[in-house]
C-alpha cells in the first residue's frame, strides 16, 4: 500500500495530510494563532535576583521579563531519589548573566513566563534532558512488563550514544521497536548540537530553538520506512524542510518533492472533501449503510445503521456485510478525526458469536495502522463495543470548529412552536411587572409568522386577558429561540 504525505502551506495555516492507499487518514492542522511559547528555548539576561523570594527575573525578548525560580535551577533527584536542599539563588546567578532557559508556562494577564533552566528536548519517543543523567519511562505507561523493557532498552542506547545525557521515554514509546528509540535519540543528539552551536553566537534575548514547525514535526512523528514521497506546495518551505531534512532526517531527504500541479494540493485523492466530510456526524458506507458519530465531553459514541441496504439473501447477512464494513470507516474515521479517550461502537444487533468474532477482528486489523494506541474490548451484554484510543491533540472538530452559537453546543435548538408558548409566558410575566399600555415582541422571523398564523387564536385570547395590544416585530438576526418582550 502506497503511502504519501501532502503539505498545503497557507498564510497563516499549516496542513499535513497523510495518504494511504490513495484514503487520506490523518490530518494534522498548525494555525499561527495558535501558537503557545510552552517548549520554546531563549538566551535570556538576569535583570533582578530576589533572595527573599529565591527567584530571579529573566529578559528573554518578550513584552514582561520572565520568572525562574531556583527549584527550576536544580535537578530533582541526585540519583538517590530524594530532592536535593535548594541553594541559596546568590550561588546560582547574578544580575546581569547570560542563562539559557526554557519556557515551561506561557505568560497569562500581566504575569510573565514561567523560566527553568533545566532544559529539556522531546522528539516523538523520547525526551532529553542535556544536564541530567537519570533514565525514566512516562507514568503514563503503566504496565510493569513495559516499563521495565523500555528502560532497559534506554539504559543501553543511552551508554551507547549519550553516556553524559538524561533520557525520558514519552508515553508514545510504549512498544516502539529499539532501533526506533535509537533513531529517536540521534535526531535529539543531532539537534542538541545544533542548539547548543547557535546558543554561542545568539545575542541576549532572543529565542534560540522553539517547536518544530508542522511541516518539519511530520519528518520526526509521521516519516517511516514506508512512506514514498512528501509532496511540499510552496517553494520556500520545500527548500526549508529539504535542509531540515539532510541534517536531521537523511533517510528522508530523497523523498521530499515540490508540488507544482495546477489543482490545489489537497484536492489530490480528495484530502479537502475528506476533512469536510470528517466535520459531519453521518458517515455514509459504500453499501447504503451508515454510522453516527457523537462526540462528548466524556466519551464519543458512534452508532451503525443498516439504511437501505437489504442484502441478496437474508438479514443476518446484512448485519454483518454491514458491520465489516462499519468497522472499516470506523477505525478510519477515529484516526482521521483524531478522536480519544473512551469511544463506545454500537454495532447492529448480531446473534451468531462466530459474527461478533468476525467484527471484532476486523475492527482490530484496521486499526492496526493506527499511531495512536488503541485497546478494544470484547462485545458488552448490551452488545456494545468498548474501547479506548489514546489523546495525541486536539480532534480535528475542536480545531476546526466551535459550539454554534444558535443551540451553544446541544446540537439541536427549541422548535418555533415551543419558543412561542415562552412569548406567551415571558409577555404575562411583564404584565405582572410593568404598568404598560402595551407590549412589542421581537424575534425571528419564523417565530412572528407562527405567531401571526397557527398562534393566532392563542395570541388574540392573550391580548383579550391583560386587555393590552401586542405588537409583532421580525428581526432577520434572530436566532431562533431569541426572543425580547418590550413594555411600551
Amino acid at each position: 500500500m502506497s503511502t504519501e504525505i501532502l503539505v498545503n502551506i497557507g498564510p497563516q495555516e499549516t496542513r499535513v495530510a497523510l495518504v494511504e492507499g490513495g484514503a487520506t487518514q490523518e490530518v494534522h492542522v498548525q494555525r499561527a494563532s495558535r501558537h503557545g511559547l510552552t517548549g520554546n528555548i531563549y538566551k535570556g539576561v538576569v535583570q533582578r535576583v530576589l533572595p527573599g523570594m529565591q527567584a530571579a527575573f529573566v529578559e528573554i525578548g518578550l513584552e514582561r521579563t520572565a520568572f525562574l525560580h531556583v527549584a527550576d535551577m536544580v535537578p530533582s533527584s541526585n540519583g538517590s531519589g530524594h530532592a536535593p536542599e535548594l541553594p541559596p539563588i546568590t550561588q546560582l546567578v547574578h544580575e546581569g548573566q547570560q542563562v539559557l532557559v526554557q519556557i515551561v508556562k506561557d505568560p497569562i494577564g500581566s504575569k510573565g513566563a514561567r523560566l527553568t533552566k533545566l532544559l529539556s528536548v522531546p522528539s516523538r519517543y523520547l525526551v532529553l534532558l542535556p544536564h541530567e543523567r537519570n533514565v525514566g519511562v512516562s507514568a503514563r505507561i503503566e504496565t510493569e512488563a513495559e516499563r521495565l523493557r523500555l528502560k532497559g532498552i534506554l539504559e543501553q542506547v543511552q551508554q551507547e550514544l549519550a553516556p553524559n545525557f538524561g533520557v525520558i521515554a514519552r508515553t508514545a514509546a510504549e512498544n516502539a521497536e529499539p532501533e526506533a528509540l535509537a533513531n529517536d535519540l540521534r535526531f535529539l543528539l543531532r539537534l542538541w548540537t545544533s542548539i547548543s552551536e547557535l546558543s554561542l553566537t545568539a545575542k541576549p534575548g532572543t529565542m534560540v530553538h522553539g517547536d518544530l514547525p508542522l511541516s518539519m514535526r511530520i519528518l520526526r512523528d509521521l516519516m517511516g520506512t514506508d512512506v514514498e514521497r512528501i509532496r511540499i506546495d510552496n517553494m520556500g518551505e520545500f527548500h526549508r524542510v529539504q535542509q531540515f531534512a539532510q541534517i536531521f532526517v537523511p533517510h528522508a531527504a530523497p523523498k521530499i518533492e515540490l508540488y507544482q500541479g495546477a489543482a490545489p494540493i489537497f484536492d489530490l485523492y480528495g484530502a479537502e472533501d475528506d476533512i469536510s466530510r470528517a466535520l459531519d456526524r453521518r458517515v455514509e458506507l459504500k453499501s447504503g449503510g451508515h454510522i453516527f458519530i457523537d462526540q462528548t465531553e466524556a466519551m464519543t459514541t458512534v452508532d451503525v445503521n443498516t439504511g437501505a441496504y437489504t442484502g441478496h439473501r437474508n438479514l443476518e447477512e446484512t448485519v454483518l456485510k454491514t458491520n465489516l464494513e462499519a468497522a472499516q470507516a470506523i477505525a478510519r474515521q477515529l484516526r482521521l478525526r483524531n478522536l480519544g479517550g473512551i469511544i463506545i461502537l454500537d454495532f447492529i444487533d448480531m446473534k451468531s458469536d462466530d459474527h461478533r468474532a468476525q467484527v471484532l477482528r476486523a475492527l482490530e486489523r484496521a486499526l492496526a495502522g493506527d499511531h495512536a494506541r488503541t485497546q478494544v474490548y470484547p462485545f458488552s451484554p448490551l452488545g456494545l463495543v468498548e474501547m479506548t484510543r489514546k489523546r495525541t491533540r486536539d480532534s480535528l472538530g475542536h480545531i476546526l470548529c466551535e459550539p454554534c452559537p444558535t443551540c451553544e453546543g446541544r446540537g439541536t435548538v427549541k422548535t418555533v412552536e415551543t419558543v412561542c408558548h415562552e412569548i406567551a409566558r415571558e409577555v404575562q410575566r411583564a404584565a405582572r411587572q410593568f404598568e404598560a399600555k402595551g407590549f412589542l415582541v421581537l424575534a425571528a422571523t419564523d417565530v412572528i409568522q407562527r405567531l401571526i398564523g397557527e398562534e393566532s387564536l392563542g395570541l388574540a385570547e392573550l391580548e383579550a386577558s391583560l386587555n393590552r395590544p401586542i405588537r409583532l416585530q421580525a428581526e432577520s438576526t434572530y436566532g431562533q429561540e431569541s426572543f425580547d418582550v418590550v413594555p411600551l
